[in-house]
């Protein structure tokens, strides 16, 4: 079964890691895209595209057209989308196209996690007490875990911690399972509350050999979404790792796996009991740190499996060195539980001064939207030891110059700064129990030092870009004018700058702190002030400037003179924390509402967010209908 191209029926970032590895074993690489990605770093790095019409990369009869275009040998899924779908498996060989990926019939049984928990009971693998039925619930006891039974991905998940909640937290789980997966089937079981997500990848090729290639931990989680994975787990033994290792295997091999794959358990930090959770059968977010303890490329593994190859080593040529971390920088805003954040780039550029792996799939420019997952980069480390591999993440991600839309980045920072972090105290409980910064931390002066370099680069960027006097030096007269005057604004506070040059090309500021500049770009600018020097790369993007520090980026807002007309709030108005679609209205135009209660539910990327009352009141006006599309901070009611 040798093939020379590949269509990759997936976008983004694993796009560009399916493609690269595809162009080192010397494979055509076929992208498809829909019009949101036509400008998207993937169309770009295959050797050829197809555009997808209405349905996109959901619409398997579409994607199959194109691989039968372009004369694809093969389709490899990515993950999300089709790549768990047994259905378009089927479709993909019936046309006589290799299919990257286990058999229609794994990934059917697989898929349905009330048929995966069935074998691994079979099989003799641990797992945890579960139900179908709401009444049954409280058998388990509270606190319960409410799952999709045909999805991942935090979709469909909920917890309950009181009985009084378990009715709408169905309700709301099967919602967004059906508008995930189309399968609105749910389970439900016991919480574990100080717990670590422990999941084991494996191989397995169509001559019989499986293997697995050890364990990622991966609890540091956010609305039940991974954020951060390593690998090896700093809490499991050698003696855990065997025994989970096993029963992966044991478990492959009942149902015959081929290709890559991953078994998860959630393993009890007091405990030390693990139980199975699932298995996703296609590559995982996360894959990449095992890639760098092994030493192994798994999309290689995948497409040699494919090719009918078998597995080219054995359980006891597996070895793991060093560590290696890998964090997921998102479109969000984590001071704003999270929530989904939309926008363009107007900066994308690498750390150049920390070594990491960055598998991303945008640049300088891309426009993130409300139709796909908001992760805009996985940033890897691998050192020889923990510690060092933590400290060069941060660095990485620090160092980076990136801006225009809210990020977790800065949290991120935190997180791989915190003692428990450091520590390996990363239970599942990890966010709320450390409760790292949300944002970049700021001191008073380093404040002061970025509104200077915002003010001198667009004071000497003017004088760039002058038509009248340029001969003259910036800032000569002959007269005593008053000081130059400019406002920014930096989370939602206004700040003044005011300074003078003096006649030895110096810049006094109100403050009375010195700054003289070294070099100026369209880069950005080198100058000291209050005796620091360093390079600042600064991006300017109609009234927003973007500031690079040695800590990290600063946005500022450009403030105009006078104050724009139509910026008035409404008293009392609701507004959308993001953009996203109507589903579900829960009260009426004159109906009391309760602080806390659930007064919309919006969907975003998938997820639904639900928007409550702040405080007590009475709803005056409903600016809203049902499955209307609202942007970021529209005005959906007003209550008073």
């Amino acid at each position: 079964m040798i093939f020379n191209s590949l269509l990759i029926a997936n976008r983004g970032e694993i796009a560009c890691r399916i493609i690269k590895t595809a162009k080192k074993m010397g494979i055509r690489s076929i992208a498809v895209y829909v019009d949101a990605d036509k400008d998207a770093l993937f169309v770009t790095q295959a050797d050829e595209s197809i555009r997808l019409e209405d349905g996109g990369y959901l619409d398997s009869n579409q994607i199959i057209e194109a691989a039968k275009k372009t004369g694809a040998q093969a389709i490899h899924p990515g993950y999300g989308f089709l790549s768990e779908n047994a259905s378009f498996a089927r479709k993909v060989k019936k046309e006589g196209i290799i299919w990257i990926g286990p058999s229609a019939n794994v990934i059917s049984v697989m898929g349905d996690k009330l048929k995966a928990k069935d074998l691994a009971i079979k099989a003799d693998v641990p797992t945890l007490p579960m139900t179908s039925k709401p009444s049954e619930a409280k058998k388990i006891g509270y606190p319960l875990l409410i799952k999709a039974a045909a999805g991942g991905g935090g979709k469909g998940m909920r917890i309950v911690n009181k009985e009084k909640d378990l009715k709408e937290s169905i309700s709301s789980a099967q919602r967004e399972a059906k508008s995930g997966f189309n399968d609105e089937r749910i389970f439900i079981e016991r919480y574990v509350e100080k717990s670590r997500h422990i999941e084991i990848q494996i191989l397995g090729d169509s001559h019989g050999n499986i293997i697995h290639l050890g364990e990622r931990e991966c609890s540091i989680q956010r609305r039940h979404q991974k954020i951060i994975e390593e690998s090896p787990s700093t809490r499991i033994s050698e003696e855990v790792r065997n025994k989970m290792g096993e029963s992966a295997v044991k478990l492959a091999k009942k149902i015959k796996y081929e290709s890559a794959g991953t078994v998860e358990f959630l393993f009890d930090d007091n405990t030390e009991e693990f139980w199975f959770l699932e298995v996703n059968t296609r590559l995982q977010v996360e894959h990449p740190v095992t890639e760098e303890v092994t030493g192994m490329d798994l999309v290689s593994e995948q497409l040699k499996i494919a090719r009918g190859e078998p597995i080219g080593f054995s359980q006891k040529d597996v070895t793991w060195t060093g560590s290696s971390i890998e964090a997921r920088l998102y479109a969000e805003d984590p001071n704003n539980d999270f929530l989904p954040e939309i926008g363009t780039l107007i900066a994308f550029e690498e750390s150049d001064s920390a070594e990491a792996r960055w598998d991303t799939g945008v640049k300088t420019g891309t426009v993130v939207g409300t139709d796909f997952d908001p992760m805009l980069a996985k940033i890897i480390s691998f050192a020889p030891n923990r510690t060092d591999a933590a400290s060069k993440l941060a660095k990485a991600l620090q160092s980076a110059h990136i801006g225009g839309v809210k990020t977790n980045r800065d949290f991120l920072i935190n997180c791989l700064n915190t003692e428990e972090f450091i520590k390996g105290d990363t239970t599942s409980d990890f966010i709320e129990r450390v409760n790292p910064s949300r944002k970049l931390e700021i001191e008073e002066d380093e404040i002061d030092h970025v509104l200077a370099i915002a003010a001198l680069w667009i004071q000497q960027n003017n004088r760039d870009n002058a038509n009248l006097a340029k001969f003259m030096q910036s800032g000569w007269t002959n007269g005593r004018l008053p000081m130059q005057k400019i406002t920014f604004e930096f989370e939602n506070k206004e700040h003044i700058v005011e300074y003078k040059k003096q006649r030895n090309q110096k810049f006094i500021f109100l403050s009375d702190k010195e700054a003289c500049i070294y070099k100026k770009d369209n880069d950005g600018i080198d100058l000291i002030f209050d005796g620091k020097r360093h390079y600042s790369r600064v991006t300017l993007s109609n009234n927003n400037i973007l500031v690079h520090m040695p800590f990290g980026d600063v946005m500022l807002k450009v403030k105009p003179r006078f104050k724009e007309p139509g910026t008035e709030k409404t008293i009392g108005g609701l507004v959308a924390p993001m953009p996203g679609k109507v589903i579900d209205i829960k009260v009426k135009k004159g109906k009391k509402v309760k602080a806390g209660e659930t007064l919309v539910i919006l969907e975003a990327m998938k997820m639904e967010h639900s928007i409550k009352a702040a405080e007590d009141g009475k709803v005056s006006e409903l600016l809203i209908s049902i499955n209307d599309q609202v942007e970021n901070g529209a005005l959906l009611m007003v209550v008073k």
